[in-house]
This record gives structure tokens, sequence and C-alpha cells, in this order.
């Protein structure tokens, strides 16, 4: 039996366990209040240091997870030493310098560092733009020793592409990725496998319910944990308890050709997915360890057989909506508190709108783009019930042009753009009725087109695309809109 997890070179300089003991638990575990004892709980994760499994996740509101971390990180003699990733996910709005140096030096006091080994971004809205900011902030720190390396966290596959394509040197991209949410497999792994990134995959076991003890249970009535509350979301978008049942059983009869455990399939299918640079397995600080179960992933694989037998139970699952991260930003929110929609809402907007002189009832909205002011117009206009978008470009601020170079990465940035402008309208994407695409080079059209696709493919508006020419700018595509908003 293999005593020690495999190994996975993230970067030339950073060498993870391929088994992440995430510390998500601990704020679970504190929900009433009450902390755990910093130096029991750093007791507990020396065992698993100990035993290889030397690579923590957690984050800043995971509770007491980071100066837990700290705490056995400050205990450590020599090297290698445990490696403690966190992730910083601050609430959408301006991300100067200084606002994130702020943040990462309270991941640094908190850890007890001079370097956070891995840095991820969490961010809750993409048309807020200022994730950017945040990322360029990342590398700006990196350069200077305060993060080791950049990760990002429940980030689409459009989205990771765009930041890779704005010069940010990612390294990982953390998502829910198992035999019940598949969505990973799909657009994003293409894009891990085309720019580079890794993913770390977390809700492998869809917080315990991949597991021997499920098998054949009764429907839960009631759940108590907040990992669990999720992951029932999860089931029941897939099909509900019986397609569950039917791929843990799949799960189970491959488990008994190889010895091994229904949560050691669930994790391997994962691990073997190309991708995947790890498995993030949740530790329940003095509660539960399973440690010598996960050590049996790496003694077997999956052959033709198992997959055969688990794409057979697969087949009658639906997928689940949408692509990574959606479940936060979209419904179905699948997250243990269910819709999150008051807490999106109340995002404040990054344009404001104010009124048009001597116009009564006209709202317009600016950008804070050079061009606007020069050329006399704005962004986007309402009048009455109808909203008119300017021709929008990847202009990022006043000036700087997003992903040079890249369509389908400015059209992305740019519809993203649009959308705040019609928010702060008081309009949706899905008020929509056309829109009008210029491309610089007609052989954009399809990169473009997948990213118009993207966020119009429910709502399908009319659409011109057409080859423009030169732009006025480094700007690879165009993009305007028209809306029209319902009454109530």
């Amino acid at each position: 039996m293999t005593d020690r997890p495999e190994r996975f070179a993230l970067t030339p300089e950073l060498s993870i366990s391929r088994v992440l003991t995430g510390l998500w638990q601990v704020a679970d575990i504190e929900r009433s209040g009450t902390p755990l004892d910093l130096d029991a709980a750093a007791d507990a994760l020396r065992s698993y240091a100990d035993a290889g499994f030397d690579t923590f996740d957690m984050a800043d509101h995971y509770g007491s997870a980071e100066l837990i971390a700290g705490r056995l990180l400050a205990r450590h003699e020599g090297a290698p030493r445990p490696l403690a990733f966190t992730k910083w996910c601050p609430e959408p709005g301006p991300m100067t310098p200084e606002i994130v140096r702020a943040g990462v030096e309270q991941r640094l006091s908190r850890l007890g560092v001079e370097r956070v080994d891995l840095l991820q971004l969490h961010w809750w809205t993409f048309e807020h733009p200022a994730w950017l900011d945040a990322l360029h902030a990342f590398k700006a720190l990196q350069a200077e020793g305060l993060i080791g390396a950049i990760g990002l966290t429940n980030v689409d596959a459009a989205h990771l592409a765009l930041a890779v394509a704005d010069g940010i040197p990612v390294v990982s991209n953390q998502v829910s990725f198992s035999l019940i949410d598949r969505r990973a497999a799909g657009p994003l792994s293409k894009v891990c496998a085309a720019q580079g990134p890794r993913l770390f995959a977390y809700g492998t076991l869809c917080g315990g319910f991949l597991s021997d003890r499920w098998l054949g249970r009764a429907e839960p009535e009631a759940i108590a944990d907040w990992s669990r509350m999720k992951y029932k979301r999860f089931i029941d978008a897939a099909g509900g308890w019986d397609v569950f049942q039917a791929i843990l059983a799949a799960a189970a009869e491959i488990g008994r050709r190889h010895g091994v455990s229904i949560a050691n399939v669930a994790s391997r299918w994962v691990l073997e997915q190309p991708a995947v640079a790890g498995v993030i397995i949740g530790a329940r600080l003095g509660e539960s360890e399973h440690r010598a179960d996960n050590l049996k992933l790496f003694d077997f694989a999956l052959d033709a057989e198992d997959r055969e037998r688990l794409d057979a139970a697969l087949a009658a699952a639906r997928p689940i909506p949408g692509d990574c991260g959606d479940e936060y930003r979209r419904p179905p929110y699948l997250t243990a508190s269910g819709d999150l929609s008051h807490h999106l809402d109340a995002v404040p907007s990054v344009y404001s709108a104010e009124l048009v002189p001597n116009r009564p009832g006209r709202t317009r909205v600016s950008s804070g783009s050079v061009w606007e002011p020069l050329a006399g117009y704005s962004r986007a206009v309402r009048e009455g019930n109808r909203v008119f978008v300017s021709g929008t470009t990847a202009t990022h601020g006043s000036d700087r042009v997003v992903a040079p170079g890249d369509a389908g990465a400015q059209a992305t940035y740019i519809l993203d753009k649009i959308g705040a402008s019609l928010h702060a309208l008081g309009a949706s994407m899905e008020d929509v009725v056309r829109t009008r695409v210029y491309l610089r080079s007609i052989d954009d059209w399809e990169p473009v087109s997948r990213a118009h696709g993207r966020a119009f493919g429910e709502i399908r508006p009319a659409n011109t695309l057409l080859a423009a020419g030169a732009l006025v700018g480094d700007y690879a595509v165009e993009i305007e809109a028209e809306a029209v908003v319902r009454e109530g």
C-alpha cells in the first residue's frame, strides 16, 4: 500500500500533495461562536502534514483556519514546510493597490509568514471589472515577494481565459468537480489545456454524500451542516436521489473490484481528469480523520470497464446548469444558503446613472473612458423603457486595453461591461433585443460569437456581425446593444 500521497508540480517551485486538505469546515465547527483551540487544531494539522498531506487550503472567511495554519507553520522546523494556500474574497468595489495590499498583508499576518504560498481570488460578479485590478495588484505583489503563486476560485472558462489573456500568471482555479458536478470537464478543461492553469477540485465527495455510508440510504429530510446542505442541492439538480443512488451503486461495484471505498472511486475519477492538479478533501479537525482511506487513492486506477460502468450511471443524470462558479452568480443558486440574489443585488453598481440636463425622463451612464467626453457620447442612455448601449470596447478604466489581440477575451469583457451599463439603468441582459458586433478581422468571428452565445444563448436577441476593418484604438471587437425593459 502506498504510504504517501502523490505529488504534483504546480510550478517548478511549488510541489503539492494531490490530496489537498480543505479547512472550510472550521467555519462550520465554529458557527456556534466558540473558536477552536489553536494549539489542538494545529496538532491535528501536523498529523496530516506528517502523513504527506501537507498542502492546506483555506480562506479569509473560514473561521480560524488561517490562524490554525499559522500556528502549525510557526512550530515547523526544517524544510520543506507545509504549504498554506488561502483565498481573499473581498466585496466588489474599487481595488486600488492600497486596498489589495491591505488584504494581502492581513493574510500574511494571520498566517505568520512573509509570503503566501498561493493566493486565490474569489469575485462575486464580473460585471464589476475591478477583479482585474485586484489580479494586477496580485502580480505586482508577487514581484515584491509577498505572493508566491496566483490562483482563482469559482471562475468560469471564459473569465479564466480573459485573466490569462490580460497577462495574469494564473496557475490554478479552484472549482466544484465531482461525479455529480462534471461541468469542469468541459470548456474549463479546454482552457486549461490551451493556456496552462490547473484545477483544484472541491466538492469531490459532495460533502460526504459520495461515500459508502449513503449507499442504499433513504433521502435525508433534514441536514445539519452547511456542506451537506450545499451538495444536496447539487444532487437534486442532477436528477434527484434515485439517480444519485444509481451512481453510488456503480461506484460501489467498482470499489469492490479494487478493494477500495466509494469515496476513493469518486476521488480517483476526478484525479484522472487531465486538467486536475489535486482534489480538496475536507477535514473536521478533532472530529474525524480519513488519511488512511485517502492514501488508497494512489493504489489503483480506473480501467475501461470501470469508466464504462460509471458512464452508464452518469447518463441518467442531468448536467448541472451553467459553467463553473455560476452557482454563486445566477439561478439556480446551488449554495448552502440557497438564493443569493439578495447578496448580489446589494453589490454596488460600477456605474452611476444620472439625469440628462433639459431632457426629463432621460438617464445615462458613463464608464470613465477618455473617449466619451472627447467624442460627446454616453456609454448607455435610457429613454422610457428603451436602453441604448453605445459601441463598447475592452477599455478598462480610462484607457487601458484589456487582453490585446484576443478577440474572444475582449468580447467577454465587453459583454460584462454592457451588462453593468444596463443594470445601472434598471435593465438587464435579458431585456436585450438587438446587438451589433464589429470585428477588426472576420477571422475572429467564432471566438466572439461563442462569447456572445454564452451571454445571450437563452435570450437570442436580433444580431448583426460584420467585419469593419480597422477599429479606433487597439481593439479586435466592438459591440453595441439595445434593450426594451418590460413593465413591472
